[in-house]
């Protein structure tokens, strides 16, 4: 049964990909109908940023959770309602917030533009300005993608990405959205923002395995650090660590972290033990261009996959 449920779970998912091909993105979609737009959201996710240094990280990370469920169709904004409970309220999205931001820049565009922006474009400006924000790369954002009816919770713990996944685990993921190793090692990258909780890496920490105490490619005096934020029986939930040193700059820090084998989550620590992933490493390590060309080519290919069906009047509710 287990082997039935995981099949019909990928056929899906390669369905709403394959699908999502129907709605053609343009950079030119609202030239005529909202030439706003763009600069509503920059300057609301701005305004934002400089009351909460940690928006930019969330919202970044909001649109990749949105992308790896149903494509970008901003179900991730969707409330739960009723019986069912959403995608936002699945456990690896609890930690998001900053989901006002979004709300509040759809409101304005709805003021000056009513019916013709979706939640979903929204969301991959705000990605885009978040990343601009933090002192990263620019680039022009396809446009035209639709808002999804469907947030479901349950799919974010089958569809996302774990932090403990392995190399093999991660490029099958990735591949259902017609991702390659490239985009994982750049995609990955992201991960130069923000904070993680201690769940996210405990299970490197202590008790690895029944050889290891603490994960062997973890450096130990980094583990050791580690260990003391993180507590046994550590009751604060809240607690955990800054991603990297420069966690509001969007930099190639996390690369030479990698390197150094003081990264949090094994995922990332994983690209090591692929060839092609370790060389992309040491390159974007080494040439913070080099990543950031990498870094916008993954994320125009990951945000242009899109299935949803309307555009919401209000990103809180379907239509």
């Amino acid at each position: 049964m287990a082997l039935i449920l995981a099949l019909l779970s990928t056929t899906l998912l390669l369905f709403f990909f394959t699908s999502s091909t129907a709605n053609a993105l343009s950079l030119n979609h609202y030239d005529k109908t909202c030439p706003e737009v763009e600069s509503i959201v920059a300057k609301t996710v701005e305004k934002a940023t400089k009351k909460d240094k940690t928006i930019p990280a969330t919202l970044l990370r909001m649109h990749f959770h949105d992308c790896f469920i149903r494509g970008c169709d901003a179900s991730v904004l969707l409330y739960s309602k009723g019986n069912n409970k959403a995608e936002k309220d699945g456990p690896a999205n609890l930690s998001l917030h900053g989901f006002y931001v979004i709300e509040s820049a759809k409101k304005q565009i709805e003021a000056v533009c009513p019916g013709v922006v979706s939640c979903a474009d929204v969301l991959a400006f705000a990605a885009r300005d978040s990343v601009v924000l933090s002192g990263g790369p620019t680039w022009n954002v396809p446009k035209g993608r639709k808002d999804g009816r469907i947030s479901k919770a349950s799919e974010t713990i089958k569809l996302l990405p774990s932090p403990a996944f392995n190399i093999s685990q991660l490029k099958q993921s990735f591949s259902l959205r017609g991702l390659s190793t490239d985009d994982i090692v750049a995609l990955l990258g992201g991960h130069t923002l923000g904070f993680a909780h201690c769940s996210s890496f405990q299970n490197r920490i202590r008790n690895f395995n029944a050889t290891h105490d603490i994960d062997p490619t973890m450096h130990p005096s980094f583990a050791a650090s580690l260990r003391n934020v993180c507590p046994i029986n550590n009751k604060n939930k809240y607690a955990g660590v800054k991603m990297d040193p420069s966690s509001t700059t969007f930099d190639n820090t996390h690369y030479k972290l990698i390197l150094q084998g003081k990264t949090l989550f094994a995922s990332d620590q994983a690209l090591l033990s692929n060839p092609k992933a370790k060389n992309l490493v040491y390159k974007f390590a080494s040439s913070k261009q080099s990543f950031y060309k990498a870094f916008v080519n993954s994320m125009i290919k990951m945000s242009s996959l899109n299935g949803g069906q309307e555009i919401r009047k209000d990103c809180r509710v379907v239509n």
